[in-house]
């Protein structure tokens, strides 16, 4: 297959970290063991937090819905195990923050198979239909964001969505799973497309790939059904081109406006394991149990892609893929836009993408922070052309109204390109993302 205009089709700016791909690219998905306990906490995905079902003492069987939605911006959560629920009280996140969630012990003999739910199926359903099948299944967006899809799939009545966009782009270092899902799902991620572009309207189905994921290219072209309006197009390499507005910009050669969404430019943006999963849960009625994860890193002895349990703890994980004594940094999703976490005893959720490890030798000492020189090196680097020297400088003084005036501060979406190519070691993107959320608390305590 030809690469789709693979020196013009791309975004201004952006970076080229290194990939460290290799180590798990080749290696197909595997079923991870079950933890003897889960924790699942009921705020797993942006919007309000899932209600529960259940008490504690009760037995559960696995893909039993044990919370539901609390309203439409809200998802359910599903029991990954066989088993009883221990207690139900504040559990740890990666936030930091504790929130009502779980402890599920697993009955230690059960089969752990699934028992078939409602099936639906795209060409009878309406987009209703779709959506309330997607909303109750507890499906969100597998790249990382954990937004809820059914929302993002609701189109608004004035708008129209001219086409979908499959998002295989994974350009986050380290990670794997979008590359393997395209490899060994590509019957799941089809039929899911069946199912978004009834639920949306769209027309046409592109899937947007990196030039080094050719294999999967490849193999998604090879087999795109014949009844099915797809094409893929393979776009250069480049961070941070998995993000929703570079990607429409690289495949389409649109630009989403300050402030707007895909939508207002005719497009519904899905990330490609999050249309598997629509695929593979759907036709038999399921909710979302387990999902793909990359586990790696030089911290990692056994690395690969593994189905991971939902609510699995980060603890057993690690025990079981054999690490490093001297672990010195765990991030959740990876080193770009990830979390490093504080905390072992914290799960698996359905937005975690991958678990990457990293010794004491991998990690340098805290670098010396030193004031900006206007070198430039930051703006050139941000992807939609912001001035972060500046915004770092007013946010030094806690300039925040500035920021969202002066700097459209608000549309940065914390790629870290910034921080990546700053020679000061000036921690931008850390400073962004504080600033957004006061200006958030401020813009909701204002409305409250």
């Amino acid at each position: 297959m030809k690469l789709f205009n693979f020196y013009k089709n791309t975004f201004k700016h952006g970076i080229h970290p290194p990939e460290f791909k290799d180590d798990t690219k080749d290696l197909p998905i595997k079923q991870f063991s079950f933890s003897p306990v889960f924790i699942l906490p009921m705020e797993q995905h942006i919007g309000g937090p899932s209600e529960l079902l259940v008490n504690e003492g009760q037995e559960v069987d696995r893909g039993q819905m044990i919370a539901k939605a609390s309203g439409f911006m809200s998802v359910p959560v599903h029991a990954p195990v066989s088993g009883v629920i221990r207690k139900i009280t504040k559990v740890p996140t990666v936030s930091g923050k504790m929130v009502t969630g779980v402890y599920l012990e697993a009955f230690p003999y059960s089969g752990q198979e699934v028992r078939e739910g409602i099936p639906i199926h795209p060409q009878d359903a309406t987009k209703e239909q779709i959506l309330n099948a997607i909303q109750q299944a507890g499906i969100v967006g597998l790249g990382g964001a954990a937004f809820p899809t059914h929302v993002k799939l609701k189109v608004p009545e004035d708008k129209q969505c001219d086409i979908l966009l499959l998002n295989g782009v994974e350009c986050e270092p380290y990670l794997t799973t979008d590359h393997r899902v395209m490899l060994e799902q590509s019957d799941d991620v089809f039929m899911g497309i069946r199912y978004l572009l009834k639920a949306t309207g769209a027309k046409k189905c592109i899937i947007g790939i990196e030039a080094n994921k050719q294999n999967a290219a490849d193999h998604l072209e090879k087999n795109i059904p014949e009844d099915l309006p797809v094409e893929v197009r393979v776009v250069p390499v480049k961070y941070p081109q998995g993000a929703e507005k570079m990607l429409i910009t690289s495949v389409l050669d649109i630009e989403v406006p300050s402030g707007g969404l895909p939508i207002d430019v005719g497009v519904v943006v899905v990330n490609i394991a999050t249309s598997a999963e629509i695929g593979r849960l759907l036709p038999h009625g399921l909710g979302i149990q387990e999902r793909v994860v990359t586990i790696t890193g030089p911290g990692v002895k056994k690395k690969g892609n593994y189905l991971i349990p939902i609510g699995t703890p980060i603890r057993y994980v690690l025990e079981e893929v054999g690490v490093s004594d001297q672990i010195s940094e765990v991030y959740l999703g990876g080193p770009m836009m990830g979390v490093a976490i504080s905390n072992l005893d914290i799960p698996v959720v359905k937005g975690t993408s991958g678990i990457v490890v990293y010794t004491n030798k991998d990690v340098p000492d805290v670098k010396r922070e030193f004031p900006c020189i206007k070198c430039g090196s930051c703006v050139d680097a941000c992807p939609i052309s912001l001035n972060p020297s500046k915004m770092g400088l007013l946010s030094r003084v806690k300039a925040y109204d500035e920021m969202v005036s002066d700097c459209n501060l608000m549309d940065c979406f914390e790629c870290g390109s910034c921080s990546y190519v700053c020679p000061s070691n000036i921690p931008l993107v850390q400073r962004f993302r504080i600033a957004k959320s006061i200006v958030r608390k401020r813009k909701a305590k204002a409305h409250a």
